[in-house]
């Protein structure tokens, strides 16, 4: 390219084409009535496409209440000041249109984790969440597309799950945590449910809790550690067992999105490359642990645009998607933004990053 992606970046601005607006806060935008507008790349318009953007269903607490992980896990969000926007699609759509995203993924938000359940309430709660879910969609489907849940700890229900949302709901897959009870996601055990979703090439969108039950513990105190480091170390965790669990040679197909880059690991994958050579601890997979890494997708939440091209530069341009973590205080307030501000990219990877890989993966 002629020019770098920052000169891109002021051109497209002077021409009023898209706001750069990197410096800029989405309150601030939302008080000034200004939004980003469309992407424009080599002269043709992009379309964003966000594929980390909670939801909330309030109508869920009939179902679960008076459980106390439910309340733990669901009841706070549900009367926390941040409901009202995880449940305004009329508010969403307007955030949107500040950001200059086109289209959200909606991920539902904690309400997808009910490793608690019995299968016959799992089935009830995973039944109302997939369907409240696809009914936004269907409110603006040129706007959203949908990502249900699954009862993970019964993986045979969990099958028949995926296949009424993908089928039925016209959902396009799942989010889910790292985690279900004290077992990885990884465990052989739950093997049928990703056997199955590689055959419906379902979407898996993984996002962490961040604790590890241990709030309370080393992440007590300033900081907010257990969102802070807690969420992409329990991710780190989570893509090692899969890595060196044989998880990801079992299962070569899978579409995996993990949140927030990827945690740790993409950053430091080096050591996990050097445990395989030199521990023994670490052999008996196919490939290197770094291979590995570029069978799956990661979200550019990521905090910088020097944080981001690392992590491009340990995975392909093809395997990063747009992400905000809508509509937490903790979200990128610029996705777009962010993704244009990293150097040295062609227009095809930034299209690719910006939205084209997510339609592919969701087919849209």
């Amino acid at each position: 390219m002629s020019q770098t992606r920052r000169e891109f970046l002021r051109a497209a601005a002077s021409a009023g084409v898209a706001m750069c607006g990197c410096e800029w806060t989405l309150a601030q935008q939302a008080a000034s009535g200004a939004g980003r507008g469309p992407t424009i790349i080599n002269g043709e318009r992009v379309r964003t496409i966000d594929m980390h953007a909670h939801i909330l269903v309030p109508e869920v607490w009939d179902l679960i209440e008076g459980y106390e992980r439910a309340e733990s896990d669901i009841g706070a969000f549900l009367r926390s000041p941040m409901a009202p926007r995880l449940t305004s699609i009329d508010g969403r759509l307007e955030d949107m249109d500040r950001q200059g995203i086109d289209v959200q993924a909606l991920t539902l938000h904690f309400q997808h984790q009910h490793d608690w359940a019995e299968p016959d309430l799992a089935d009830a709660i995973a039944r109302l969440l997939n369907e409240k879910v696809a009914e936004a969609v269907a409110m603006h489907p040129d706007r959203l597309v949908g990502l249900g849940g699954v009862s993970l700890q019964h993986p045979e229900l969990a099958v028949e799950q995926l296949d009424y949302l993908m089928q039925e709901l016209d959902l396009r897959g799942v989010m889910m945590t790292t985690i279900i009870g004290d077992e990885e996601i990884s465990a052989p055990r739950f093997d049928p449910f990703w056997t199955r979703a590689e055959e419906l090439e379902a979407v898996i969108f993984i996002h962490p809790e961040g604790s590890f039950g241990d709030a309370g513990g080393r992440f007590a105190g300033s900081g907010a550690l257990g969102n802070t480091i807690g969420m992409p170390l329990d991710t780190t965790v989570a893509m090692s067992h899969m890595i060196f669990g044989g998880f990801l040679d079992r299962h070569p197909r899978i579409k995996i999105v993990w949140s927030h880059g990827g945690g740790y690991l993409p950053s430091y994958i080096g050591r996990s490359d050097n445990c395989a050579v030199r521990n023994r601890g670490c052999q008996g997979i196919e490939k290197s642990p770094s291979e590995y890494l570029r069978q799956l997708y990661y979200d550019t939440v990521v905090y910088s645009a020097d944080n981001l091209a690392h992590l491009i530069s340990e995975v392909g341009a093809d395997r990063i998607v747009l992400g905000t973590d809508y509509p937490f205080p903790i979200a990128a307030e610029d996705p777009v933004g962010d993704a244009l501000a990293v150097d040295g990219l062609s227009d095809d990877e930034l299209v690719a990053i910006l939205g084209g890989t997510a339609a592919q993966l969701l087919k849209l």
